[in-house]
C-alpha cells in the first residue's frame, strides 16, 4: 500500500518510497501534544482523557511520566530543556524544572482565570506563546467543565519581565501554533468554536522583532478536516494534521502532498536522531514515519 499521496513535485524528495507509517502504541483515549527529547531519547504525548502524560522510548516502548497531568494538552521544550505544558485541569502554562519540581507560567489574565490552554511554542528570545480555546471547559471530558471567562486568543509571556499579554485576539478558536524558520512568521490554526459552524483555517501573521504581530491573513484551508495541531520543517513547510493524516502545505499556501494515518490526526513533532523522524499524535494511538527532511524542533 501507498502512505503517500504527492500532489506537487516538491513533496517527492521529502518522502521515502520505502518508510512506513508505524504505529508505535496505542490503547489511548484522545492522544495530543507530542514533544522530542533528543537527550533523553524519547517522545512525551498526553492522553488527555486519561489525565496522564506518557513516554515511549525506542526499544522500551510506553511507560507513564506523568499521573495525574492536570489533564495536561500541548507540549514544548524551553531554552534550558525544561518542559512547558499546557492544563486543561489547572487552566494554566507550567514549567518542569530539572529538579521535577513544577513552576506556574501562567494561570490568569487580569484578574480571570485562562479557558483551558491547549498549545505552546517557545521563540528564539524565551519568549513562551500559547493558545487559550475554551475546549477543555466544554465538558468533562478533558478537564473540568466550566464557564469561559476570559476570551479565547493566543498570549505571550516574557520570562524576563513575567508579564502576559495578549498576542493575537481576533479567532474563534486559536489552537496549534507555530513559528517560520525565521520567525518572521506566526502561524495559529482557528479551528472555531465548539457547536459552531464558525469557518477553520490556518492563519499567518507578521512577527517583528519587538514580538508584535499584525497582518493575519488566511494561510490555507485544509480539506477534509482542519488543522489541529503543526509543525515547521527547515524549508518552511508547514506539516499540519488533517482528517486523513498528515499534509505537507508549502510556504506559498500550496498543499504539496498528504501521508495517510489510519486514525484522526491531532497533532505532530519532528524528532529522532536527525530531527527526520515524524511522530503523529492520532486517537488512541501514536505513530512515526521518516522523512527525508528535518524539522525545527528543538533536540
Amino acid at each position: 500500500m501507498s502512505f503517500f499521496k504527492s500532489e506537487d513535485p516538491r513533496f517527492d524528495r521529502y518522502v521515502l518510497g520505502n518508510a512506513p507509517v508505524k504505529q508505535l502504541a496505542t490503547g489511548f483515549d484522545w492522544v495530543e501534544g507530542p514533544v522530542w527529547f533528543g537527550d533523553a531519547g524519547c517522545l512525551l504525548f498526553s492522553d488527555i482523557p486519561n489525565n496522564r502524560i506518557m513516554r515511549w522510548t525506542p526499544g522500551s516502548g510506553i511507560t507513564t511520566y506523568r499521573a495525574p497531568s492536570n489533564y495536561a494538552n500541548g507540549h514544548t521544550r524551553d531554552l534550558q530543556g525544561r518542559l512547558i505544558s499546557c492544563e486543561h485541569g489547572g487552566r494554566r502554562v507550567t514549567r518542569t524544572e530539572h529538579d521535577g519540581s513544577i513552576t506556574i507560567i501562567a494561570d490568569s489574565f487580569n484578574g480571570k482565570p485562562l479557558n483551558s490552554p491547549n498549545d505552546v511554542i517557545v521563540k528564539s528570545d524565551g519568549s513562551i506563546w500559547f493558545s487559550d480555546p475554551h475546549y477543555g471547559i466544554m465538558s468533562n471530558y478533558e478537564g473540568y467543565e466550566a464557564e469561559p471567562e476570559n476570551p479565547c486568543a493566543v498570549y505571550r509571556f516574557t520570562p524576563e519581565t513575567g508579564r502576559l499579554e495578549i498576542a493575537i485576539d481576533d479567532m474563534n478558536c486559536p489552537n496549534g501554533l507555530a513559528f517560520s524558520p525565521d520567525e518572521s512568521l506566526l502561524y495559529v490554526a482557528d479551528t472555531g468554536r465548539m457547536y459552531s459552524s464558525d469557518p477553520t483555517h490556518i492563519k499567518v501573521y507578521d512577527c517583528d522583532g519587538a514580538n508584535q504581530v499584525s497582518n493575519g491573513r488566511v494561510f490555507h484551508k485544509v480539506d477534509p478536516g482542519k488543522a489541529d495541531g503543526f509543525r515547521i520543517d527547515t524549508d518552511g513547510n508547514v506539516w499540519t494534521s488533517a482528517a486523513d493524516g498528515v499534509h505537507c502545505i508549502a510556504p506559498d499556501g500550496t498543499r504539496l502532498g498528504r501521508i495517510f494515518v489510519p486514525e484522526l490526526v491531532s497533532n505532530l513533532c519532528f524528532g529522532g536522531r536527525a530531527k527526520h523522524e515524524l511522530f503523529i499524535t492520532a486517537s488512541t494511538s501514536i505513530y512515526k514515519i521518516t522523512l527525508n527532511r528535518q524539522g525545527m524542533q528543538r533536540p
